[in-house]
């Protein structure tokens, strides 16, 4: 048992390198990575999501295939006060960016807890 756990251990750190030496070859791969708590796994995540940016046409389009754009329910003169997101996309798209923003929350929180001075990698 722990000899399957071991190859899959390897298996996946193999997997994990070639992921990241194909996103290296991505231009926008560093760019997304100069976003705060975006790293190098959630951008590699989020470009395999969209895939070719340039199929959007418009800016709504990727923010619709997230799944982030609100919904608006009205009926009659009732105009909801309260809108959520459809969640309608990619929920693994979804998912990273959640996590980046989580992320990119914590490492704010850290430089104000401290003077230090701590550097994006």
């Amino acid at each position: 048992m722990i000899k399957i756990v071991l190859q899959y251990e390897e298996h996946l750190s193999k997997l994990s390198a070639e992921i990241d030496a194909l996103a290296k070859e991505i231009e926008e791969y560093k760019l997304l990575q100069s976003i705060p708590g975006i790293g190098e796994k959630i951008a590699a995540t989020i470009i395999s999501e969209i895939g070719e940016i340039d199929r959007f046409d418009n800016a709504k389009k990727p923010v619709a295939f997230a799944g982030v754009d609100p919904s608006v329910y009205s009926s009659g003169k009732f105009t909801a006060s309260v809108n959520r997101i459809t969640k309608r996309g990619s929920s693994r798209l979804r998912h990273a960016l959640y996590m980046a923003v989580q992320s990119g929350i914590r490492d704010a929180r850290k430089k104000k807890t401290t003077d230090k001075i701590i550097l994006r990698k």
